[in-house]
């Protein structure tokens, strides 16, 4: 069998270890924020994201070190294995949505958006969006690790040059989020997308494959040194992006599942009508969406460390954050505005604010 066919089916393989590791690994049973349509109880979800990465990355470590497959094998097929992953991103979104009662009039916007809005497999062993997002995170890693082993092989191990630096800042972003699953259960995704190409399609190909996209237009480049206030300088970027991103959901998680606890020691303040309620101090405080200010630097952290050497084609990956994510917000008001009414005409009056403080 040919390299081109192998790489093809390379998504394939590895998205079924990933199933079959999810499925076989102890998990921590965890009940959710949304409700199941059918019987309105809240729906329960099966998590062991992090011990599912760990043991993937164990094995591609030992096909490795083993000689069993190189090294930077996904890096060498990536193309084929990129049209591989389409193939089945096109077929799971079908799948996903044909059987099923339209939504939309448009039966383009029922395959973009979905019609499903919570399925699970196997009487609830696999929730649909919580797999794929487990999927496309474990694919995103082992293509980081891949392309810097390529990327080693080729040039050696310098001092922290860009591309080292950009995949240590992915690798974090994966871990972070495999080890706050229960948090992403209280995100927009999970209670407002339904399963479509959108979600489907975008996390079998989009995410594994464009997160890295520094990388792809790095690796094969002779990377220079950085120089600590670089080093410095993009690490901060990163991290105060990280720090408004995950603060705002932990703050958010918190205040959904103990609503009188504090978080970093910021207790919540809220406004409340009809028993619903607002908050609108920490995070929330700063603007109505401060979670996706913080998405975009953490991907502009990662762009600008291989900048010298890839130019303009890493900054598509903040450009990406910005095109999802200011859209969303007018969509998300919409919907909150339906949702709470004269609260909501409220909160905006007292959080101004958008997205970005004292700016949108």
């Amino acid at each position: 069998m040919n390299e081109a066919i192998l790489g093809f089916l390379s998504p394939l393989v590895v998205y079924a270890i990933i199933t079959i590791l999810h499925i076989i690994i102890p998990v921590q049973k965890t009940t959710g924020y949304v409700d199941d349509e059918v019987t309105g109880k809240k729906l329960t979800y099966r998590l062991n994201g992090m011990l599912v990465l760990i043991v993937t990355m164990l094995i591609w470590f030992l096909s490795g070190y083993y000689k069993l497959i190189p090294f930077d094998w996904l890096y060498t097929v990536r193309w084929y294995s990129l049209a591989g992953a389409f193939t089945i991103g096109i077929i799971y979104s079908l799948v996903s949505v044909l059987p099923y009662p339209p939504v939309k009039k448009s039966v383009l916007a029922d395959l973009f958006l979905g019609r499903q809005k919570n399925p699970q497999y196997l009487k609830g062993w696999i929730d649909a969006k919580m797999w794929l997002y487990l999927v496309g995170a474990v694919m995103l890693e082992l293509h980081v690790l891949s392309f810097v082993a390529h990327h080693y092989l080729v040039f050696g191990l310098e001092e922290v040059n860009g591309v080292y630096l950009c995949a240590a800042m992915i690798t974090f972003f994966v871990f972070d989020y495999l080890s706050n699953e229960e948090v992403h259960l209280y995100t927009y995704d999970l209670f407002a997308e339904r399963l479509g190409f959108k979600l489907g399609w975008g996390c079998l190909v989009f995410y594994p494959y464009f997160y890295a996209i520094a990388l792809w237009s790095s690796v094969e480049l002779l990377s220079p040194e950085l120089a600590t206030w670089q080093i410095v300088l993009f690490s901060v970027i990163f991290v105060a992006g990280w720090m408004l991103a995950r603060g705002a959901n932990m703050q958010k998680f918190y205040f959904k599942t103990q609503p009188t606890a504090s978080f970093l020691g910021i207790y919540p303040e809220t406004l409340s009508e009809n028993g619903k309620s607002l908050l609108v101090n920490g995070f929330w405080g700063l603007s109505r969406h401060i979670n996706y200010l913080g998405e975009v630097l953490m991907a502009s952290g990662i762009a600008i460390t291989v900048t010298a050497e890839a130019g303009f084609w890493p900054w598509l990956y903040p450009l990406y954050y910005v095109a999802l994510l200011f859209p969303r917000q007018i969509d998300d008001d919409k919907r909150c505005n339906k949702k709470y009414g004269p609260l909501w005409q409220a909160y905006t009056a007292r959080v101004k604010y958008r997205i970005i403080p004292f700016i949108y």
